[in-house]
């Protein structure tokens, strides 16, 4: 069993995934993350193994690339590789709103406490975090916040809406 742990629904657990980085290296036994180049290369011999399978990909990348799969694949795994680069959130929205993916959603990379409640908003589920920081304090920022203003992909429709709703709800 590894001894990394990650935070996957919200319970720090192993990392049971072992992310291949090099498209030539002698692939292990068990649960691979491999990088999208390697998903399209080798897509083929990939399914053919027993495990499952995940792709990696950097917040830049094209998600489109991954719509015929993601319905083969049980994880994907997105690079932030810095706190400040964004563009991961709108790759997680896209994936489980225009692409319908269901599996595991993993933020890799840069990945830090702060970031974990808005992550969690866009669909991410699992959340490797950055080596040099404390899991256990990372995992509390899931609930940050009791509620939230904007929709998004965790809550559609927007607290004003939901108020309207149910306006004897909203006299606190």
């Amino acid at each position: 069993m590894s001894s990394l742990k990650i935070i996957r629904d919200g319970v720090i657990v192993n990392d049971d995934w072992t992310l291949v980085a090099d498209q030539d290296a002698a692939w292990p036994s068990g649960q691979l993350i491999v990088p999208l180049k390697v998903w399209g290369l080798r897509k083929h011999e990939l399914l053919a193994r027993a495990e499952p399978i995940g792709v990696w990909l950097d917040g830049h990348g094209d998600v489109a690339i991954l719509a015929d799969s993601v319905g083969q694949l049980s994880l994907i795994a997105i690079n932030f590789p810095k706190f400040a680069d964004g563009r991961g959130y709108s790759a997680a929205a896209l994936l489980r709103t225009r692409y319908g993916f269901k599996g595991e959603l993993r933020a890799i990379g840069d990945v830090l406490r702060d970031q974990l409640f808005y992550m969690q908003r866009v669909g991410f589920n699992a959340f490797a975090v950055r080596a040099d920081k404390d899991i256990a304090d990372a995992l509390k920022a899931l609930n940050d916040f009791s509620e939230t203003y904007q929709g998004s992909t965790d809550q559609p429709v927007p607290l004003f809406r939901r108020r309207a709703a149910h306006p004897s709800e909203s006299s606190a």
